[in-house]
C-alpha cells in the first residue's frame, strides 16, 4: 500500500536523487479533480467553513490517493489587485497606464487584501493534510506577472520605451509588495510546505518576452529577497517559467539561489536536455510534454514517459509529471494513464 513521504519531493528539490521517482504537477484543475472524483469542486471550494474541509478532504486525498507525496497548493496576489487581469488577456484595459495611476495604485493595501482572502483556505489546508504529506506551493504569482495584471504586457513595453523610471518603478514597488506577502506567509504557513514556490513565466517559445538585460536589471532583483527569505525558514526553492529562458538560467541558478525549476515543453527543448544542462547544479521537476500527454494513446505515451525517466534518472533531483499543469482540457484519461505508467515503473502496484 502507498504511503506518502514529503521527503521524497525535498530530497528532488535540494537536488539528491530520491528513493522513489516523486510525482509532481504545478498545478492540477478543481474541476479536473471534480470529474475524476465526480464532486463539484469550485462549490466547495467557494463555500463555508464545512465546504472549505470537505474540499480540502477531497482534494489533499486526490494527491494522496494517486501516488502524490506532496499537495500542490498556492493562492495567487494577481486575484487580489485591484483591477487586475490584463496579464495574458489583451481585451482588458491595464489599471495602470499612466505614472499618476501608479502613484495612486493602493500598493499597501494589497498584503491585507491577501490575507483577509486567502488565510481561511491555508488554515483548513494543514488541518486536512494527510500523514506524511506536505504541501508545495505558497504564494502564487512571481513579480513580472503582478506587472503585466495590473499594466499589461504591450503598455509595459511602451512605458519601457517611453519612461525608465516608471519602469522600474513598477517593478519595484511589486517586489516590496510582494516580498511583505511572503513574510507574513512564511510565518503563518510556512510549516504547511515542504517547498515553496512562485510561477513567473518569462519566456515564449523561441526568447524571452523582456530582454535578458531588462530580467536582470529589473526583474531579478525582486526574486533575491523572497528566495533568500524562503532560504531563511531552511526551505528550498522551485522556480517556475514557461519558456526559453536559458539565456538567464546561470543567473537564476548562481546569483538567486533557485533550488530545483519546473516547466518545459519538447519544442522548446525535451526535458532530458534541461537535466543535461542543470542537473548538476539544481533539481529538475516536470519532463512529459502536455500535448504528449493529451494527445498519445497509453501505449504511446507509455514508451514516451519510460524514455524520458531512463534518460533523466542520475542527473540530480527529479520529479516526474507534465511540464507545465493539468487544466480542464487535458483528458482526464490521459492524465490517470500517465500517473498509472510512472507508479507501475514504481513498482508501487507490486503485492
Amino acid at each position: 500500500m502507498f504511503e506518502p513521504n514529503y521527503q521524497h519531493i525535498l530530497d528532488c528539490a535540494q537536488n539528491r536523487e530520491a528513493q522513489r521517482l516523486p510525482l509532481y504537477e504545478h498545478i492540477v484543475s478543481y474541476d479536473k479533480i471534480g470529474e475524476i472524483e465526480n464532486v463539484d469542486m469550485m462549490s466547495l471550494y467557494q463555500g463555508d467553513e464545512k465546504d472549505l474541509h470537505e474540499f480540502f478532504r477531497i482534494y489533499c486525498n486526490f494527491f494522496k490517493k494517486n501516488g502524490y507525496d506532496t499537495v500542490s497548493f498556492e493562492e495567487c496576489i494577481g486575484v487580489v489587485m485591484p483591477g487586475s487581469g490584463a496579464l495574458g488577456d489583451s481585451r482588458v484595459s491595464p489599471v495602470i497606464k499612466t505614472k499618476e495611476d501608479f502613484l495612486k495604485y493602493p500598493w499597501e493595501e494589497i498584503p491585507d487584501m491577501y490575507f483577509e482572502k486567502n488565510s481561511k483556505y491555508f488554515r483548513v489546508l494543514r488541518e486536512e493534510m494527510p500523514a506524511g504529506m506536505k504541501a508545495i506551493g505558497g504564494v502564487g504569482n512571481g513579480i513580472f506577472e503582478c506587472v503585466q495584471d495590473v499594466v499589461g504586457f504591450q503598455n509595459l513595453c511602451y512605458i519601457g520605451a517611453d519612461d525608465e523610471e516608471f519602469y522600474e518603478g513598477l517593478f519595484q514597488k511589486v517586489g516590496e509588495t510582494n516580498l511583505k506577502i511572503w513574510q507574513r506567509f512564511m510565518r503563518e504557513f510556512g510549516d504547511i510546505f515542504c517547498v515553496l514556490r512562485f510561477g513567473d513565466d518569462l519566456g515564449y517559445k523561441s526568447s524571452t518576452m523582456l530582454s535578458p538585460d531588462d530580467i536582470k536589471w529589473l526583474i531579478f532583483p525582486q526574486y533575491k529577497p523572497i528566495v533568500d527569505l524562503v532560504h531563511s525558514y531552511n526551505k528550498p526553492f522551485l522556480y517556475h517559467s514557461c519558456g526559453k529562458i536559458f539565456n538567464v538560467m546561470d543567473e537564476l541558478i548562481e546569483n538567486i539561489g533557485i533550488d530545483a525549476k519546473h516547466s518545459n515543453e519538447d519544442q522548446i527543448a525535451p526535458f532530458p536536455v534541461w537535466v543535461e544542462k542543470y542537473g548538476d547544479k539544481i533539481g529538475n521537476f516536470g519532463g512529459l510534454d502536455m500535448d504528449k500527454v493529451c494527445h498519445f494513446s497509453k501505449p504511446e505515451l507509455k514508451e514516451y514517459t519510460l524514455d524520458v525517466i531512463k534518460q533523466s534518472i542520475h542527473h540530480g533531483g527529479f520529479a516526474i509529471g507534465t511540464g507545465n499543469s493539468i487544466p480542464d482540457y487535458v483528458p482526464a484519461e490521459n492524465y490517470l494513464n500517465m500517473i498509472e505508467i510512472v507508479r507501475e515503473y514504481r513498482g508501487d502496484f507490486k503485492k
